[in-house]
């Protein structure tokens, strides 16, 4: 099989192919190379395929419950095997059950916890397997679990927030897309048929969307097939992980360039970054290797400034130097970092940040909602009303001819 592999090595973050039988033999070839993965993905499965494997075993695992339950039995006084071993038999899921046998395996074989997570990167992302590892040389799983349960919620919360703020103009825009639809496709062929007979003389724009109505009764067949097959597309396109990443990067540099939402973007993953490597450091992982494990966590033009700010650490810069160079700190962020470098608690002051940037963009989301929401109706409306206007525009000056 053909695995695209994203890894971090001597030379930095390096995107490569593998030709591997296995996603542990394809790992196994990267730690001959020195390197670490940080993203593994199957690149040449059918996008059927890719959802079949996705809906059966890995993202189906929910990381967040899996550290929820072990950080209980850890509490509770059992060993990691014996907390491992009773998740394992609690499990019904064949797809999951198989992925905590692995890592029960892999502990039975002498493997540190870190290095049994790391092994299986497409489930235990980097930034997980990195907190374990520093866990292992404090002797404090727990709040090493507890730090990531954390991190998650933040995290979640955040993105519960978006998600909830754009559920309801998706409805409206769903909503007018489908009435639009449905006025274009089935009540202007309908009036079209019976303007055509009646001899009178129509206005431009109305006429226009007669010739409209009269195209779709002609070739409404055509038409269904044709959205069928492009529909069909569409989906195998957006199924086919290099479409999606495109897709998603011209989305988000799009955004990226309009007013206001631009710059909270960059705010928003600049939050994210500060709170998963604050999580890092304060877990104990050396600032340079957090770097390298926070990489994957943003768009690729912020990753390769982070790769700057990390040479530059790599020289002996000040962390919060070397992020101020490279463009990674805001006004806010540069002197919590400054502080937290004074009294050792960098890790502490970054998670700061974060919380102090996810209030703001919160209250962005909360002002943006109420003043898109009408705005977006009475687009909608306009467009419905301009279609039912241009079809009974006819009608009222028949009505006036007859005054």
């Amino acid at each position: 099989m053909n695995f695209a592999i994203r890894a971090i090595g001597p030379h930095g973050v390096e995107t490569l192919h593998i030709e591997a039988p296995s996603q542990a033999e394809a790992c196994r070839q990267l730690a001959a190379r020195d390197l670490r993965p940080l993203s593994v993905k199957v690149a040449d499965k059918a996008a059927w395929q890719q959802w079949f494997a996705r809906s059966n075993g890995v993202a189906s695992f929910d990381l967040l419950l899996f550290s929820q339950e072990l950080l209980a039995l850890l509490e509770a006084g059992l060993t990691l095997t014996e907390a491992l071993d009773a998740l394992h038999e609690k499990e019904r899921r064949p797809a999951i059950a198989a992925i905590l046998a692995e890592l029960r395996g892999r502990l039975g074989e002498g493997l540190r916890f870190a290095e049994a997570l790391a092994a299986q990167p497409a489930v235990f992302p980097p930034l997980y397997s990195g907190l374990m590892r520093a866990a292992e040389r404090t002797a404090s799983l727990d709040n090493s679990l507890a730090r990531y349960i954390e991190y998650r919620g933040r995290v979640d919360l955040v993105r519960r927030h978006i998600t909830q703020a754009m559920i309801y103009p998706a409805i409206l825009c769903g909503v007018g897309l489908l009435v639009s639809l449905f006025l274009l496709g089935y009540v202007v062929p309908s009036f079209a048929s019976v303007y055509q007979n009646s001899g009178r003389d129509l206005p431009f724009a109305s006429q226009l969307l007669m010739h409209w109505g009269r195209f779709v009764a002609d070739n409404s067949r055509l038409l269904g097939a044709v959205a069928l097959v492009s529909g069909g597309v569409a989906v195998w396109l957006f199924g086919r992980p290099g479409t999606r990443d495109w897709l998603r990067t011209g989305m988000s540099d799009l955004l990226r360039r309009l007013p206001q939402i631009g710059e909270r973007m960059q705010t928003f993953e600049l939050a994210r970054l500060y709170l998963a490597l604050g999580t890092l450091l304060a877990g104990g992982l050396p600032v340079l290797l957090a770097l390298g494990l926070c990489d994957g966590l943003v768009a690729p033009r912020t990753g390769l400034a982070l790769q700057r700010a990390a040479r530059r650490i790599g020289e002996g810069l000040p962390a919060s130097t070397a992020f101020d160079e490279a463009g990674l700190c805001t006004p806010v962020a540069l002197r919590l970092m400054r502080v937290g470098e004074r009294t050792g608690q960098l890790g502490d002051m970054l998670a700061r940040a974060a919380r102090f940037h996810d209030g703001e963009i919160e209250r962005f989301i909360a002002r943006f909602t109420r003043s898109f929401e009408p705005l977006l109706m009475a687009a909608i409306g306009i467009v419905i009303g301009a279609i039912v206007v241009l079809l009974y525009m006819p009608i009222f000056d028949l009505a006036g001819s007859f005054q």
